[in-house]
């Protein structure tokens, strides 16, 4: 019997049948994806591909402790199912206790299409954005104009069993398109991305419109020294900085000294005013248009993440409310380790701030300051300060009397997501947008605009 022809719940069902440990949780994740690639104003490769991942956690109780194992396994056949059980009961067997060890989830209700056939998608999702995109490739020879670029949806179909009764399923649709204007001679260029579920919410003309733009605002080239700029960070830059900032906020790391969200003297910052904008940062698996799984999905045990809380329901979540730092990242174990509240990550995030005005409008109203298109290569410098460096990337302009006057060259910057949050001075108004540096991890995001008067440009960069 094929992998492709074995329903995911039987293999759920099965696996944790041949489980012998004390405990066992089963994650097959059934994946389809299509994708889009263009260069040059024309398509030149497009394809979907299926494939299936099975996750084994076994649980075995000893005298000083639950210890668990964990086995991943891509396109496991029902033959080969035992031999996936066995490895990661023998995984267990020879480790030590878990020191994240809690009784498995049970009592949640299962899902009503736990047994259904998985979803999945086709070329077909591409049906109204293909032809948009053949007008877009259209306009843009006619401008003078070469586009490149991608689209990709993926469903991920999740179907999660455990040997205490849980029988959840949660699927997920990504969708990204991320679009490139590029002069002739190459010596311009512009970037646009977006997020979406389904394709039917992105104009690609709409894109290579602003492309365009941009792109005239390049025309004239300033060179420009590092140094503190104003500086207008748009959803995008936002959006990757802030995921960072989520990604470093485990509860645990902060009250044992190691992470900007540290107290000086012991414990966490929680309670702590970050900002004095009414900035509000959240995440809700039920966000409409950024829907996530609203249960814990752990394929593996970390400080912000636990195989013994899979299948934890999930509920909305304020990380930092009107300003002031209300939660950080907690399983069980760490919650019970730090006194705080269990609130464990999710898959989407989203900052409020009651801001109105567009970028555009929040250009129109700038004295002198730089206009970002996006960030990339970022990395950590400083945990202790979550200083962050990075460069600028396809584009940077310079604005004077609220009009963009031609683009400057790139920089690389040092900043701290946190600093930012504290000195930013503007919200904009919140909008869908696709974090650029961290798109393959991480694409559900809202975000505003942000105004930070001295962004911290430490350096001229090369980069395009």
């Amino acid at each position: 019997m094929s992998a492709r022809t074995t329903k995911p719940h039987e293999i759920v069902e099965r696996a944790l049948a041949l489980s012998t440990a004390d405990g066992c949780v089963v994650i097959a994740d059934e994946q389809s994806s299509a994708n889009l690639r263009w260069a040059g104003n024309a398509l030149t490769t497009n394809g979907v591909t299926r494939g299936r991942t099975l996750t084994v956690v076994a649980t075995v109780d000893g005298a000083e402790g639950t210890a668990s194992g964990v086995v991943s396994r891509s396109a496991v056949t029902a033959d080969e199912l035992e031999a996936v059980v066995r490895a990661a009961e023998d995984a267990a067997r020879g480790a030590g206790p878990a020191e994240d060890a809690q009784p498995l989830v049970s009592g949640v209700p299962a899902s009503p299409d736990f047994t259904d056939a998985p979803a999945e998608t086709s070329s077909a999702v591409f049906t109204d954005f293909a032809p948009a995109l053949g007008e877009a490739f259209a306009r843009a020879r006619s401008g003078g104009r070469e586009l490149y670029g991608f689209a990709n949806h993926e469903l991920t179909s999740t179907y999660i069993g455990t040997s205490t009764g849980l029988r959840l399923r949660h699927d997920q649709p990504t969708g990204t398109l991320e679009l490139n204007a590029k002069s002739p001679d190459r010596s311009r260029s512009a970037w646009a991305g977006r997020s979406t579920r389904d394709f039917k919410d992105v104009d690609p003309g709409a894109l290579d419109a602003e492309l365009a733009r941009r792109l005239g605002w390049a025309e004239r080239r300033i060179e420009l020294p590092a140094g503190r700029y104003e500086t207008l960070l748009p959803p995008t830059a936002v959006g990757d900085l802030l995921i960072y900032q989520l990604w470093s906020s485990a509860a645990r790391d902060a009250a044992e000294g190691r992470t900007v969200f540290s107290r000086p003297g012991g414990g966490t910052r929680v309670g702590e005013t970050l900002s004095g904008l009414p900035l509000t940062l959240r995440s809700n698996p039920h966000e409409p248009g950024l829907e996530s799984a609203p249960f814990v999905i752990a394929h593996s045990s970390g400080d912000d993440a636990s195989v013994f809380d899979n299948g934890l329901p999930l509920g909305p979540t304020e990380w930092v409310r009107e300003g002031k730092l209300e939660r950080l990242v907690t399983t069980r174990h760490s919650a019970g380790l730090t006194g705080l509240p269990v609130a464990p990550g999710a898959d989407n995030l989203i900052l409020d701030a009651g801001g109105e005005r567009s970028l555009d409008e929040m250009v129109a109203s700038t004295g002198r300051g730089l206009l970002l298109t996006c960030l990339w290569y970022i990395r950590e410098v400083d945990p202790a300060t979550l200083l962050l460096t990075g460069l600028t990337r396809d584009g940077v302009y310079l604005v004077e009397n609220g009009e963009v006057v031609g683009e400057v060259n790139n920089f690389r910057f040092n900043e701290s997501p946190v600093g930012l949050l504290g000195r930013a001075t503007e919200a904009g108004r919140t909008e869908k947008t696709l974090p650029r540096e961290w798109g393959d991890w991480f694409t559900r995001a809202a975000m505003p605009a942000l105004r930070v008067p001295d962004f911290n440009m430490s350096s001229v960069s090369q980069g395009v």
